[in-house]
């Protein structure tokens, strides 16, 4: 099993996030490193602070030299899938081909009321995912991309510079929706995330999975499939470590280690210890 750490931009200030990821770039077990894409919090006070994803994922890039970074997952209803592909052109730069590019198809009610963003029904939301998700690979990938969606139309359109990372970063799809999140992750996914509250869940999605690969011919291997496990604010490694050896298991490939908010640097040292004996 390989690791990964995510700091949820939440109730922490940017120093205290930089120092966790240049401190983590540095251990060699934590293959990457993820943040979100919310503009509010999610947990305890909602009025509370919350670092935009995007910019602070450029900075962060910067700062680091190995570690992969992402966004876990980038709300397609937020921007244009055309600017979503120059910004992840451009971070991939940035970090010298070290981006997964994380998408979803975005669920927050509360975040789009409060900035006027329309979330459209769920059909639509899938369906502008869909092309969307299509026209970001094909301006990161292709010279020109003509694309006539029922949402999305962009003609002869270019994204340049192209990525480092060739055909395009890895595309990571976060989501559990049996029809079509698993469906796309299928398609055009190379790896699926999801968030789950038991192993037994995680695995009968996967099975879910499993068999939209076999209906459209593509090879599960081709798919890592990626856990979120939370760490307690109290320290006590123990629960966490019980969900990595269940998830492992059961056939996650990545646990991706969700760290309390305001962690210290010092807390990776002692949960990289920990995670040796998962790999």
């Amino acid at each position: 099993m390989r690791f990964g750490i995510k700091t949820r931009p939440e109730h922490q200030t940017w120093q205290q996030m930089l120092d966790l990821w240049v401190a983590a770039d540095d251990i060699p077990i934590f293959e990457s490193a993820w943040n979100w894409d919310h503009f509010y919090p999610l947990t305890g006070d909602l009025n509370g602070p919350n670092l935009e994803g995007w910019t602070s994922l450029a900075a962060l890039a910067q700062a680091t030299r190995r570690i992969r970074i992402g966004c876990q997952v980038t709300g397609m209803i937020y921007r244009h899938p055309a600017v979503l592909a120059n910004m992840a052109a451009t971070v991939d730069i940035i970090s010298n081909g070290r981006l997964d590019l994380g998408v979803g198809a975005a669920w927050n009610q509360m975040e789009c009321d409060a900035y006027g963003i329309t979330l459209p029904p769920l059909k639509e939301r899938f369906d502008r995912f869909d092309e969307g998700v299509q026209i970001i690979i094909g301006l990161l990938s292709q010279e020109y991309t003509d694309f006539d969606g029922q949402y999305y139309k962009i003609t002869h359109a270019r994204s340049e510079p192209k990525p480092i990372q060739r055909p395009h970063p890895p595309i990571t799809i976060g989501g559990k929706g049996p029809k079509r999140t698993l469906l796309a992750v299928a398609k055009w996914a190379q790896q699926w995330n999801a968030i789950t509250q038991t192993v037994e869940e995680w695995s009968s999605l996967k099975k879910i999975l499993l068999d939209h690969c076999a209906t459209i011919g593509r090879a599960p291997s081709e798919i890592e499939c990626s856990v979120n496990v939370m760490l307690p604010t109290d320290g006590d490694l123990g629960p966490a470590l019980e969900k990595v050896a269940a998830y492992r298991e059961a056939g996650a490939d990545i646990a991706i280690m969700n760290l309390p908010h305001g962690a210290p640097p010092t807390i990776l040292e002692p949960l990289a210890t920990a995670l040796e004996d998962f790999r």
